[in-house]
């Protein structure tokens, strides 16, 4: 791998998240993209269904049938605002990721056996790099849907 062009490297690591998220979506019975709909909803909590169509970039009718099917398989629950009801947002049931967590159990270990080849300032910086790739992608992603 060493001797590897930097682009082929990072073309076959997104290649390897890509499959591995379609292997645990399969594994779930849903969709790459109700996986991250899910992941999105645990890591910034309840969103309306519009903020969930806008950060996928899907059409809401598309949101709405994910919202649909992660509501079915028990991972989410609609719940309308008090004082308007109109007003609907979309929440992770308790213990909604377990089977995700469960699904994910080898790709953490995996992954936590690369941290003893590094020093903690060598992983801030990574992080710091997938914080600043993750918003290149959102930005790319924002152009290539036009």
């Amino acid at each position: 791998m060493a001797h590897e062009h930097p682009d082929d490297v990072f073309r076959e690591f997104l290649v390897a998240v890509l499959l591995h998220n379609e292997a645990v979506a399969d594994r779930l019975g849903l969709q790459p993209v109700d996986v991250a709909a899910a992941i999105l909803l645990e890591t910034r909590g309840p969103l309306a269904v519009g903020a969930i169509s806008e950060e996928l970039g899907l059409p809401s009718a598309s949101a709405t049938r994910l919202i649909d099917r992660l509501e079915k398989a028990g991972y989410v629950r609609r719940v309308r605002g008090e004082r308007d009801r109109r007003t609907v947002t979309v929440e992770l049931v308790e213990g909604g990721l377990d089977d995700y967590n469960a699904a994910c159990e080898a790709s953490r270990r995996h992954l936590a056996a690369i941290s003893a080849h590094y020093e903690p300032e060598q992983a801030m910086v990574m992080l710091d790099m997938f914080s600043r790739v993750t918003e290149a992608y959102r930005r790319a992603t924002k152009e290539v849907r036009g």
